[in-house]
């Protein structure tokens, strides 16, 4: 895989310092959602945002030239498809390469820089704020966050593989979806302060699960079919675990994430009412919270390989 072409001092190289940041105070700064909108011209075709964590954004946007301006959130970047050439200028440092699968694109919250890119390009960015990096670090009890490391097309296959998988599991059911992006987004977090911060984060490996009490509450919540808090947050508060903690206690016991050992739970529900009923589709959706039949089709479809319908004839 090659590698952009820095003509000055490259923020990509190990051990650089992070960007200089601009003078502008944080709460005057546009959040990144809001400055990706006026600099890309358009939409995205996707988004998912959570007001504790970040947001994530899928984009199909057309060639630009413009400067991005300082943001209030870091921004970090991946390229699902099409190698496409791009130009970066920040005042000092001049970036000319190729977007490529297993790369990433940091841009510290502040910084500001020129892009040319010259062709229609499909992006997946995260939007995280300061306060997300924070958390996570006083959770998992590691010095305070350092800051991130401007990257441009910087290989790193690990955190590309986890922005990326956003764009496949977010599956039209609030509960499911909701967990999933949170989780996600903690562990990306978790990832950019041990591998792209100034002052790489060192963080110890779990010891122990959950007690056999707390994991019983936290299952029957799970399984649980009113309108019962089943968020990232209520259920480590529940736990008495931060969300750092309770996500590895829970994958610990379980051998499964939270997300994880939630969506194998709704399948096995769907398939109990497929086989033992005469529900239709659309009311199996509905009754485990998915947004349309389409919706639940599609993610039945994705760890079975087959239709609820023709899953139901096979089975019956």
């Amino acid at each position: 895989m090659s590698k952009p072409l820095a003509r000055a001092i490259s923020q990509n190289q190990a051990g650089a310092s992070p960007v200089q940041q601009d003078d502008l105070p944080t709460g005057e700064r546009p959040h990144a959602d809001a400055e990706m909108a006026r600099v890309l011209k358009t939409a995205p075709l996707h988004m998912a945002s959570d007001p504790t964590s970040g947001m994530i954004t899928f984009w199909r946007h057309d060639p630009l030239h413009d400067v991005v301006r300082p943001m209030a959130d870091h921004v970090i970047m991946t390229f699902p498809a099409e190698p496409v050439r791009f130009e970066r200028r920040d005042g000092r440092a001049f970036v000319n390469g190729m977007t490529r699968p297993g790369t990433v694109t940091v841009i510290p919250a502040g910084s500001t820089s020129r892009w040319d890119i010259f062709q229609p390009l499909s992006v997946l960015q995260l939007y995280l704020p300061q306060t997300t990096l924070d958390r996570v670090a006083l959770e998992a009890g590691t010095a305070a966050a350092g800051d991130l490391v401007e990257r441009t097309a910087h290989p790193d296959p690990i955190t590309s593989r986890l922005l990326l998988s956003a764009a496949d599991a977010l599956e039209g059911c609030a509960a499911l979806d909701t967990l999933f992006r949170h989780q996600l987004t903690d562990l990306l977090a978790t990832r950019l302060l041990s591998a792209h911060a100034g002052s790489p984060a060192a963080f110890r490996p779990v010891m122990g699960g959950l007690s056999p009490r707390v994991l019983s509450r936290t299952i029957e919540r799970l399984r649980s079919d009113s309108d019962t808090d089943v968020s990232l947050a209520a259920l480590a508060a529940d736990a008495g675990l931060s969300r750092f903690h309770f996500c590895r206690a829970f994958k610990e016991s379980t051998g499964l994430s939270p997300h994880a050992w939630l969506r194998q739970h709704r399948l096995e529900q769907a398939m109990s009412m497929l086989r033992d009923t005469d529900v239709s589709v659309v009311s199996v959706a509905a009754a485990l919270g998915y947004s349309s039949q389409t919706a639940f089709a599609a993610a039945f479809r994705k760890l079975t390989g087959e239709t609820p319908s023709d899953w139901r004839r096979r089975v019956r």
